[in-house]
């Protein structure tokens, strides 16, 4: 049986950085998957 693993790469980012993610998807300037600190929320 053939067995297949994936992987992504991401830029993990807190709440506070969220604005700054967005401004950069607009632009083009992103490489990876952003994912989002939940743990941040708490800050």
């Amino acid at each position: 049986m053939l067995s297949i693993i994936f992987t992504c790469d991401i830029e993990l980012i807190n709440i506070q950085q969220i604005n700054e993610a967005y401004e950069r998807l607009l632009k083009g300037d992103v490489k990876y998957r952003f994912v989002i600190d939940m743990a941040s929320l708490k800050n």
